[in-house]
């Protein structure tokens, strides 16, 4: 496998045509409006991961990589895609859907556990360990190390496998339509994010 940085936008032939895609963002920090978006990760499941960094003062004008995000014949498989969505919306200008999110899959099959994130999940689900070591690193910073690129690569390197156990367990737990469900709903729930409501629920009594 290969990690490919590209600068700005993503190669027009970099991706095989018509694939599910795993998607994740890495920003500076977890405020949408007040944190830019620094890099967004891709892969298409053959093997190699893409990443595309975006400077101090980008327009985010990325016409490749917009044309494949906002594909509604290409899944794209997130985990917490709740909080990438967000940020792709917010600075892309663009819907990236249909959703398929490997932790709200999680949760509603890993009952019998509170971790959720997706280095607990790898490790129980697919046997392999991942490092979450540079997770709080400066993803602005002019140039990215080596760790970085491989741990931002390592967030979508792993998620088309995960989706093929999560919808076994699925299925099994006869719980497949309530996932779609809540898959449907994310880009919504990222919307009212953005629109004011990231710590509401708006169906609570009170």
């Amino acid at each position: 496998m290969t990690v490919h940085l590209h600068q700005e936008d993503i190669t027009a032939d970099a991706l095989a045509p018509g694939t599910m895609l795993a998607i994740d963002t890495e920003t500076m920090g977890l405020s949408t409006f007040r944190d830019r978006l620094c890099v967004v990760q891709i892969a298409d499941g053959r093997g190699d991961e893409h990443l595309v960094r975006f400077g101090p003062g980008s327009d985010y004008a990325a016409p490749n990589l917009k044309a494949v995000l906002a594909d509604p014949n290409r899944l794209k498989l997130y985990h917490f895609g709740r909080f990438d969505i967000a940020a792709i919306r917010h600075y892309l200008g663009i819907v990236a859907a249909p959703v398929y999110c490997t932790k709200t899959a999680s949760r509603l099959v890993r009952t019998y556990t509170d971790r959720h994130g997706l280095k607990e999940l790898v490790r129980e689900l697919l046997g392999q360990d991942i490092s979450k070591q540079q997770q709080t690193s400066d993803w602005g910073a002019h140039e990215l190390s080596d760790a970085q690129k491989d741990y931002a690569a390592s967030d979508v390197r792993y998620l088309h496998q995960l989706k093929e156990k999560l919808d076994e367990r699925l299925a099994r737990e006869n719980r497949t339509q309530l996932a779609q469900a809540c898959f449907d709903f994310l880009p919504w729930r990222a919307e009212l994010d953005l629109a004011g409501w990231p710590e509401i629920d708006i169906f609570a009594h009170v």
